[in-house]
């Protein structure tokens, strides 16, 4: 995460960072993007009008005024979106991903701090990047990789990939969970999404299952009895991010599943995917239990059931067969 108080920074951007963190409530790994984004951003006009560093990464902007930021103008902008491009070689989504960052940036100096009259980032405009389609297991390589951990040595490991391909949580939110979050009388479980949003999950039997064999360990385990984390790690602490990625790709490489670039985030997808085209979820309803901020987002797996249509099309075993005369 970025430091706050780096005196490496301009005053003006690291109070920019606290205001998208604190009051916007956007993600650590946002943060962090737009942090980077916007900083490389004030080198490269620092760099361009009296640069003194032979390389922009190596610019100082410590002492960069918000008089200098009033004279940035919109070709400074997509001067810098081209060396983005041409010097640095960023493909079309971080070059997206930095107009945003820009965007977000100029938009707090002219409407939360008034520094500035004028936004030269309103208007820029740069194509959306296009999306591509979310990599998801099968029903059947989904059972596959839950039968690798399925033994009494991996109760942990098992809940973990059991509420991933059933329930559709982030990472994030899976390592936050605590065991009074668990609800066995309603089968639900709250969990803390983006911005630190809560919502309810609903506990299918697999969930419940799981959760209670595991539980009957962790509780059992009077070391970590002043944790309140539900899921953790040898050292009794609360189980790391990391971690949890270690465990999956160990059950993915177990199952025969490497090489698919499977991570806890295709887990998510591959829940989503399930849900939507063997539980009947609608997109409203698919929204809702994956967090969702925007319905759009969600609306990807409506084209993931139309490419699964499209593949069970050509991968039928008369699909090369053609007229012989």
């Amino acid at each position: 995460m970025p430091n706050y108080n780096n005196s490496g920074n301009p005053e003006f951007l690291n109070e920019y960072l606290v205001h998208i963190k604190v009051v916007k409530m956007l993600s650590e790994r946002t943060v962090e993007e737009y942090y980077l984004d916007t900083r490389l951003f004030l080198k490269y006009i620092r760099h361009m009008n009296n640069g003194t560093a032979d390389d922009i990464d190596d610019e100082n902007i410590s002492g960069m005024t918000v008089d200098e930021i009033r004279k940035i103008t919109v070709s400074d902008i997509y001067n810098f979106i081209f060396y983005s491009a041409d010097e640095r070689g960023n493909a079309e989504r971080a070059r997206y991903r930095k107009v945003s960052a820009l965007r977000s940036f100029f938009g707090y100096m002219t409407k939360v701090t008034h520094n500035l009259e004028i936004d030269p980032a309103k208007d820029i405009e740069i194509p959306s990047p296009k999306k591509s389609l979310p990599k998801f297991l099968s029903l059947d390589e989904s059972r596959r990789l839950l039968d690798s951990a399925d033994n009494d040595e991996c109760v942990r490991d098992y809940c973990i990939l059991t509420l991933f391909l059933n329930c559709g949580m982030r990472l994030s939110e899976l390592v936050r969970i605590d065991i009074a979050h668990i609800d066995f009388n309603e089968n639900c479980m709250k969990v803390l999404g983006k911005g630190n949003k809560e919502r309810m999950i609903y506990l299918n039997n697999a969930c419940v299952d799981s959760l209670k064999r595991y539980l009957e360990i962790r509780l059992s385990n009077e070391k970590a009895s002043g944790e309140p984390a539900l899921f953790i790690s040898r050292q009794n602490k609360r189980i790391s991010k990391r971690r949890v990625q270690q465990i999956v790709d160990y059950f993915v490489e177990k199952s025969g599943l490497d090489g698919k670039g499977i991570t806890t985030h295709k887990l998510r997808h591959t829940a989503a995917t399930l849900m939507y085209q063997y539980g009947g979820a609608d997109m409203l309803t698919l929204k809702e239990v994956l967090g969702h901020e925007n319905i759009n987002t969600t609306e990807i797996y409506v084209h993931l059931a139309d490419e699964s249509v499209r593949n069970a099309v050509e991968n039928n075993p008369l699909a090369d067969i053609t007229r012989k005369k």
